[in-house]
């Protein structure tokens, strides 16, 4: 039992040290805030308008229950994103007016997640707290500065036609704020845990999240609005479309989870039949992934580059005997043509994946056409031209002198066959390697 505990102490350990700066310091702000707010919830005797509290505490808790994870890792929880954001921009319910304070809603939502995080942790599936501190603090940052606002302004009720366009662009230019700040603290915990850059995460935690997050905001702006008018029950209402949609997007991401599953054991095919060495499909496509956000390449692009990278050997199954150890490098390049062009016409049957196919179809030209008359490869191949050289002189070797000899090579040919920059950014993603 002992030796158990001290197991488990040595993991907990283990994952407190693999958070990120830009992770802690939003879960530090985060449980600031709740502290914050037990205390003055205890200080000044307990929870206002004790049933909305409650029943908007419910539905944040179901949509911890139902949250989802979107491609790219991302965790996400629309309905307690939209149950949040309606309780800190609730101005009345029924045409009787709320007085909760800011530090009330983020007591509410606090329980509210909590509570629905329990079912997940009781069968052993373990939240991202940072996403769940960011859900909190973006519910914070709207109910500290809605509410002060409304008490100034909307001195009584019911709120006047001018009152309620005024309560809409509030509701309307905070939420927005509070979504972009959100985006942005994403975007730096993604660019610190994956080495990207700043600009680049921010804009593909945009692209992924614009949407959805302006469907949560309006859709709580419509419960707050809705539930001044109709009282409770229009939670209800108005929750069902985010639900629908919500599982929408459940189904989109399951797919293209098993679509990515499918493309990694199609990528084992070469290996099974002997054709290259264990992993080297899978080692390749990590190199690879690692180099393109070293280059900057979007989250998109990063997804192609991951496909054509686990599939750049399969044309070598129309080989009639295996190259020794796989290594294409050493091959002839009539047959480093001959294997990429039939691997490009094994993907292009899949009607799918036709960029993907381009990029395995030119993996193997070189980045720059000594007769200068072709244009060059796209930089996805010519990641992977160098990624797959470097593997196959490698192997899974973590030798650094016979790393640094391949290294070497590589730039010995950098004239015309390999990318300057792209061997960099290789020598680079392997010093971080080093240093971790």
């Amino acid at each position: 039992m002992v030796a158990g505990s001290r197991l488990q102490a040595t993991r907990e350990k283990s994952a407190w040290q693999h958070l990120d700066s830009a992770q802690l310091v939003v879960m530090g702000a985060a449980a600031a805030l709740v502290v914050a707010a037990l205390a003055w919830l205890a200080a000044n005797g307990g929870v206002d308008d004790l049933e909305p509290a409650i029943i908007f505490g419910v539905l944040i808790a179901l949509g911890e229950l139902f949250r989802m994870n979107m491609p790219g890792g991302r965790e996400v929880a629309p309905i307690s994103r939209a149950g949040a954001l309606a309780y800190g921009m609730l101005l009345s319910v029924g045409g009787e007016p709320v007085v909760h304070s800011p530090f009330q809603v983020v007591a509410v939502t606090a329980c509210g997640m909590a509570a629905g995080t329990l079912p997940h942790v009781a069968v052993n599936r373990s939240p991202k707290i940072d996403a769940m501190a960011r859900r909190l603090v973006a519910a914070a940052v709207v109910a500290i500065l809605f509410r002060p606002l409304t008490d100034v302004l909307f001195t009584g009720e019911p709120l006047t036609h001018r009152e309620w366009l005024t309560a809409l662009g509030l509701m309307t230019a905070i939420s927005a704020a509070a979504a972009l700040a959100d985006m942005t603290v994403a975007a730096l915990i993604r660019s610190e845990a994956v080495r990207a850059r700043f600009g680049i995460a921010f804009v593909d935690e945009f692209r992924a999240s614009a949407l959805l997050c302006a469907a949560s905001s309006a859709t709580g702006m419509l419960i707050a609005v809705a539930t001044s008018v109709m009282g409770l029950a229009a939670l209800l209402l108005f929750t069902a479309p985010i639900l629908t949609t919500q599982f929408a997007f459940r189904r989109y991401a399951a797919v293209r989870t098993t679509y990515l599953q499918t493309v990694r054991a199609l990528s084992r095919v070469t290996e099974v039949g002997g054709y290259v060495e264990a992993e080297h499909s899978l080692r390749v496509s990590k190199l690879s992934v690692a180099m393109g956000r070293e280059l900057g390449m979007a989250e998109a692009e990063l997804l192609e580059l991951e496909y054509a990278a686990l599939m750049h050997d399969i044309g070598q199954l129309s080989l009639p005997d295996p190259i020794p150890g796989g290594a294409t490098v050493l091959a002839a390049p009539e047959d480093q043509r001959r294997i990429a062009d039939l691997g490009a016409g094994v993907i292009e049957q899949t009607g799918v994946l036709d960029m993907v196919a381009r990029i395995v179809r030119a993996q193997c030209d070189p980045y720059r056409d000594p007769a200068g008359v072709r244009p060059g490869p796209p930089l996805a191949s010519r990641i992977i031209k160098a990624a797959n050289a470097y593997d196959d002189l490698m192997g899974d070797s973590r030798d650094r002198d016979r790393a640094a000899a391949v290294l070497d090579r590589l730039r010995a040919d950098s004239a015309f066959q390999y990318d300057p920059a792209v061997v960099e950014a290789l020598a680079r993603v392997l010093d971080r390697r080093v240093l971790r």
